[in-house]
């Protein structure tokens, strides 16, 4: 075993069986953080955007609506960094659960792990049991739910490609038995008293996180969640209104090689600054598609209460339709109570203002889309 900033590689089993895994140092890193110029200016700027998008987020009458349709399209974008093949109008689809295939519902679950996450940070910290809990929601019933969801593995895993195996692997984990005491190590980590800035710190949880992989499986999904949930604790964000997988999707080549130089060279702060401009760019992304989607809510809302006596019922498939912007008409009447010929009067209206248009079915299954609504969400996916 060789010393190393970040952790060293610890040989296993012996002969022909041993290979190499990495064993991380724990957290903070020694030597501390070197806060050059570059970091500090990325630091300030990125403070500063968060802030707006923070204060953005909480004046807008429909940040709810808002925030969850930004968790649709992270888990989109964080699945396909994983190679799940979906696209936002499947994720959408207003019969995804009937017609929900294997790559739909891993983009399903991880919407439904992270309303479990957020919720559950305020009875918890962000700690081992809630990781534990947010992997199990994300895994149920999905390809990979044999692999003990819910638990931190107790079998040596790897990252290479298809087919490779721990002789060929690109990058091993710790053992079983150091990662568990690595997560131990993180989870007091996340929970100190620590002087560094909370953006640098959550760039560490998260290299730390992805460099132990305590799961089977979906720990790149769980690793990029907890980035938000950590913010949110620390009270930098208020709402889950701040993801970065698009940025991560745009540069995932970088992504990965700025972690390995960490445990290859120590390099700690390289990767704080491109993690730092993650979030910088991230954050500008959100506050943009805040003031898009406002601005849409504003000018179509005007639309709808122009239609006279018909206005009150346009009003409220519109408010509908924010939260599910592709719409079948028998299922929208259901969930609105309304009578099914209301209903498709308002979607006949609302199409000739040009606000919905046909999307998909015949005569019986038709759908419609929100599409001014989508293609700002789309962006990206």
């Amino acid at each position: 075993m060789t010393a190393a900033r970040a952790g060293v590689f610890k040989t296993n089993l012996s002969g022909e069986s041993a290979y190499k895994s990495f064993l991380p140092t724990p957290l903070p890193p020694d030597p501390e953080i070197e806060l050059d110029g570059d970091i500090i200016a990325l630091l300030v700027a990125a403070n500063k955007q968060l802030a707006l998008l923070d204060g953005r987020s909480s004046y807008i009458p429909n940040v709810n609506l808002f925030v969850s349709m930004y968790v649709r399209k992270e888990a989109l974008m964080s699945s396909q960094l994983e190679g799940t093949q979906a696209t936002l109008e499947d994720v959408l689809d207003p019969l995804v659960d009937e017609n929900a295939n294997r790559n739909v519902a891993d983009v399903v679950n991880y919407i439904k792990a992270t309303e479990l996450a957020v919720r559950r940070l305020r009875e918890l910290p962000v700690c081992n049991r809630l990781i534990k809990a947010t992997h199990a929601a994300l895994m149920q019933g999905v390809r990979g739910e044999e692999k003990s969801p819910g638990e931190f593995r107790r079998s040596q895993n790897w990252i290479g490609g298809q087919g490779s195996t721990l002789k060929n692997a690109r990058y091993i984990p710790p053992s079983a038995e150091d990662m568990t005491e690595a997560m131990s190590d993180l989870e007091k980590y996340i929970n100190a008293d620590d002087e560094l800035d909370v953006l640098i710190r959550a760039a560490l949880i998260h290299y730390q996180f992805e460099t132990i992989h305590p799961f089977l499986d979906g720990n790149g999904r769980i690793g990029r969640l907890l980035i938000m949930l950590f913010l949110m604790e620390k009270g930098v964000l208020s709402s889950p209104s701040l993801y970065i997988s698009y940025f991560l999707k745009k540069n995932r080549v970088e992504y990965y090689d700025r972690m390995t130089e960490v445990r290859s060279k120590g390099s700690y702060e390289q990767w704080v600054k491109f993690f730092l401009q993650a979030i910088l760019e991230s954050a500008r992304d959100a506050a943009d598609t805040i003031d898009r989607l406002s601005e849409l809510h504003t000018q179509n809302v005007k639309v709808a209460e122009s239609l006279g006596r018909a206005s009150k019922t346009a009003l409220r498939l519109l408010e509908y339709l924010e939260q599910n912007p592709i719409i079948e008409i028998r299922k929208t009447a259901a969930a609105l109570d309304m009578a099914f010929s209301t209903v498709s009067s308002a979607v006949n209206r609302l199409c000739r203002a040009g606000i919905l248009v046909q999307s998909a079915g015949n005569r019986r299954g038709r759908r419609f889309s929100y599409e001014a609504y989508l293609a700002l969400l789309r962006d990206g996916t």
